[in-house]
């Protein structure tokens, strides 16, 4: 038995697979965020590790002899966090997350620094990634700066507590901004700008190599066997690739979670930060990935939900394919928490624009559903000037339950899209197949099947057309309002 576990932002995932790989059980514990200023966004270590520790305790409760013969743990979790620890492994304040914009001024204050950083970690440095953040926490909180002694990710701290190992994997170290991708490994020229050293830093794995042996004690309390072993895993958006075997080059997903991410795998490394792309270690060894990242995807239409004080999303949906009017020509820009790819752009608002007397709440739903396929239109623009090759793009996440949103995204971005028998699973199983790697030392290029197809979206020429000129409007309605956020 092999398990999965995935540090989500709104949840802990836990996905159970068999030798065969098939999925025996599915579990899920909610978390919550505090944003206690604009621009902030947190979340406290201890909750991740108590909704895992009660995951792992319903699990057994539920599978307890699939629990006895458990072999290895994956972990996965969202990138970017700063979670920090004095020398005796105390939490010494909130995690910082991955869509927190405060340290935009300290990006900027790196690249002062380090003009040539960029050839070094092959990324823009954003205000989502760690290393921004922990010279924010310098500045602003000297005294937590004091006494830092390690900085882990998220899922990272869920291993020291199992293990009491300080490990890390490429994939999720790629978006710290201390890591040199290209060599997968850390910089010390980017790790002393935030006064730091390698000593602060965890070790560094490949996803499918061992990290660690679950502790005696953790293991008689779950119910899994002394020996179980950790594995490098992967950030979330790199073990969620395993789930749907993008593996080789130019295989694709696009996902349409709380955020949105373009994924493009690569066994070459190629780089376009002046685009915002993100070029990333993936998680198995020899290979690399490209990403465009929007911080507002599916997370736009549940905004739109609350707005119009409506839960049911399908219905949204429905009005939207049946009720919208095309001569409306509404543009929304789907900048509710900033953007990344390609605009870099923390302060970045959302924006309906086109408005009339006639529009109704089914023209609105429409728009962000545009404004969203719009975005993805931008990151794949910024891949394909750094000469990367996409070949299928599969859809993923809770936004890929709607045919007709693909309908937009496939004429939007001018290209099939693949919907797949599962396409919610995610994280959890790919750090589960990393786990059930690592025992069986397969070609990871054949070690895992391909959910089969359900349905491929073709884009509509005239739909296309339609849409290539309201893309362009969209571009120019971000450019002169942009000076005024």
């Amino acid at each position: 038995m092999f398990l999965g576990i995935d540090l989500g932002t709104s949840s802990v995932k836990f996905v159970l697979l068999d030798d065969e790989q098939n999925v025996v059980a599915q579990h899920s514990q909610p978390l919550s965020i505090s944003q206690p200023k604009p621009l902030w966004s947190e979340q406290h270590p201890h909750d991740w590790w108590q909704a895992t520790h009660d995951g792992m305790r319903a699990l057994k409760a539920q599978h307890t002899s699939a629990f006895g013969k458990l072999t290895a743990i994956g972990l996965s979790g969202q990138q970017h966090g700063a979670t920090l620890l004095d020398a005796n492994n105390n939490v010494l304040r909130p995690a910082i997350l991955w869509n927190d914009g405060r340290s935009f001024a300290e990006c900027e204050e790196i690249a002062a620094q380090i003009p040539h950083y960029t050839s070094i970690v092959g990324n823009r440095m954003m205000a989502g990634f760690t290393a921004p953040k922990i010279r924010w926490v310098a500045k602003n909180e000297p005294d937590v700066f004091k006494k830092l002694a390690k900085i882990l990710l998220p899922k990272d701290y869920l291993r020291l507590k199992m293990t009491g190992e300080f490990a890390t994997d490429v994939s999720d170290a790629s978006g710290t901004g201390w890591l040199n991708p290209k060599m997968r490994d850390w910089s010390d020229e980017m790790l002393a700008a935030c006064q730091l050293t390698r000593a602060h830093m965890p070790n560094l794995f490949e996803g499918s190599e061992i990290t660690g042996t679950i502790s005696a004690s953790l293991a008689a309390e779950w119910g899994i066997p002394h020996n179980t072993v950790l594995v490098g895993g992967g950030g979330d958006n790199p073990a969620g690739a395993i789930s749907v075997n993008v593996i080789e080059p130019g295989s694709a997903f696009l996902s349409l979670g709380t955020s949105g991410v373009y994924f493009v795998s690569n066994n070459t490394y190629q780089a376009n930060p002046s685009d915002g792309l993100h070029t990333f270690c993936h998680c198995l060894p020899d290979h690399w990935h490209h990403m465009s990242v929007h911080l507002s995807a599916a997370n736009c239409l549940s905004w739109l939900s609350s707005v119009v004080h409506e839960s049911n999303l399908n219905l949204l949906l429905a009005e939207a394919e049946t009720n919208s009017n095309p001569e409306q020509s509404i543009i929304f820009l789907p900048y509710l928490s900033g953007e990344r790819t390609p605009h870099n752009n923390p302060h970045a608002k959302a924006v309906f624009f086109g408005m009339t007397n006639a529009t109704q709440r089914a023209d609105l739903t429409r728009a962000v559903l545009e404004g969203v396929a719009f975005a993805f239109a931008d990151g794949q623009d910024a891949m394909l000037n750094a000469g990367i090759e996409i070949s299928s793009v599969s859809v993923v996440g809770g936004g890929a339950q709607s045919y007709y949103w693909g309908t937009i995204l496939a004429a939007v971005l001018q290209r099939p899209l693949i919907y797949r028998t599962s396409r919610d699973v995610g994280a959890a199983l790919g750090a589960a197949r990393l786990a059930w790697l690592a025992i069986n030392k397969s070609d990871p290029r054949q070690a895992f099947n391909t959910p089969p197809i359900e349905k491929i979206i073709e884009p509509d020429k005239n739909l296309s057309a339609y849409y290539c000129e309201k893309l362009n409007t969209f571009r120019a309605l971000y450019q002169r309002t942009k000076d005024l956020f």
